[in-house]
């Protein structure tokens, strides 16, 4: 019997998403494993490799209300405004752009920015101090482990571990889950063709807190400002979209030559640019579940969907769900309730899923908009960028939408 443990959640996926959903349920008293099938501490880097992400400000009220947002171990870099601008690669962009100014929001609490740019780095070290803190969460990793699950419960089998009985299990696993294959939850795929590139740079004049969203025919280039690291006072985040045969060409030149073309998209306005860290690479798909739930069991995150990053929403819509499902289950928690009801699965669904499909659809439209060269349809959306910026209330409704508090 030492080797049954009683938990009322256990998330399988260590990740953002399932490490913060943890510390979000174990700060309100549920029992809580984790599993994950890679070791923790290599998870943990301890020197700059480039990789941040752009942190909404509703997903900050999520990582505040999981006690990660004070444990973050480097400084977060706010986004104060937006440059949306149109051009091609090698001259200026066009002289009609957008600009959104996060005061203009009129957002209580948000403390004047979009969001945060957050080393990948120092989230990962937040969340692994965090779930050692608590008596009440269980962490084990890397571990294998079979879950089972039927009307009644959950059993969860770690290799070489205890037997984990739940009451619910949570898949936040990302794209390729596991637990969703075994459930037999359709998706829905969709390639773009694209790579997306990230990294960071250092360059010579500041940002001051502004990002830049400058579309180009293969695809859109993002600049997001960070905070200073050693060596460099000047950082922001690059993220870099091509076509996939193009994308190839570009990560096999040198630094040199790659920071020549970083500067060929980016305009002067910075100076001179270098190279900082790892450039790492991936696809670009969509992915959507067409079920969030299944018996004693909810998709997070990735698992349930994947988008284009071309308005940086991915993340941050996983830290939605985490958002949605934790208060779900805190609230069926304190009066008693089964945490793992079918009733509370739909629910969680039927508030994510009208939120996701639009996030979907907004995200798409938008690439396939921008990731073109047609005359007509560069004069189509020079002349919408330069509308929208001269309506205040449409802007201000994009504004709170990119922010995560719509």
């Amino acid at each position: 019997m030492s080797d049954i443990k009683q938990v009322d959640v256990c998330v399988v996926g260590a990740g953002p998403v399932g490490g913060t959903l943890a510390c979000l349920l174990a700060e309100r008293g549920l029992r809580v494993a984790v599993t994950d099938k890679a070791a923790l501490p290599p998870m943990e880097h301890p020197d700059f490799d480039g990789r941040a992400y752009a942190v909404a400000a509703g997903s900050r009220r999520v990582l505040e209300r999981s006690g990660l947002w004070d444990r973050l171990p480097f400084p977060a870099g706010p986004i104060r405004d937006i440059r949306v601008s149109d051009g091609k690669v090698g001259r200026p962009a066009s002289r009609l752009f957008l600009h959104f100014d996060s005061r203009e929001a009129e957002v209580p609490d948000a403390e004047e920015a979009f969001g945060w740019m957050v080393e990948a780095r120092s989230l990962r070290m937040a969340i692994n101090s965090r779930m050692a803190e608590f008596d009440n969460l269980t962490v084990l990793a890397p571990a294998d482990a079979v879950v089972s699950r039927n009307d009644a419960g959950a059993e969860i089998h770690v290799a070489g571990g205890p037997t984990l009985h739940a009451s619910l299990v949570v898949a936040a696993e990302g794209r390729n889950s596991p637990l969703r294959q075994q459930a037999g939850i359709k998706v829905t795929r969709m390639g773009y063709g694209q790579t997306g590139m990230v990294f960071a740079i250092g360059h010579e004049l500041p940002h001051n807190g502004t990002a830049l969203e400058h579309f180009l025919p293969a695809g859109p280039f993002a600049q997001l400002p960070m905070a200073p690291t050693e060596g460099a006072p000047h950082l922001s985040a690059i993220v870099w979209t091509e076509r996939d045969a193009a994308a190839a060409r570009l990560l096999a030149l040198d630094d040199a030559r790659f920071e020549r073309e970083v500067a060929r998209r980016l305009g002067p306005h910075l100076g001179q640019v270098r190279l900082l860290g790892r450039r790492w690479s991936y696809p670009l798909s969509l992915l959507h579940a067409h079920r969030y739930y299944d018996t004693r069991l909810a998709l997070v995150g990735d698992a349930a969907h994947g988008m284009h990053p071309i308005a940086g929403q991915g993340l941050n819509t996983g830290f939605l769900d985490v958002g949605c499902l934790g208060d779900l289950l805190v609230a069926a928690h304190e009066a008693g309730e089964d945490v793992g009801s079918p009733g509370l699965l739909r629910r969680y669904q039927a508030k994510r899923r009208p939120d996701v499909l639009m996030m979907l659809a907004a995200t798409d439209s938008l690439d396939r908009l921008f990731s073109s060269d047609n005359p007509a349809l560069r004069l189509a959306r020079d002349v919408g960028i330069a509308a929208v910026h001269r309506m205040p209330r449409l802007k201000r409704m994009f504004m709170r939408r990119a922010m995560g508090v719509a």
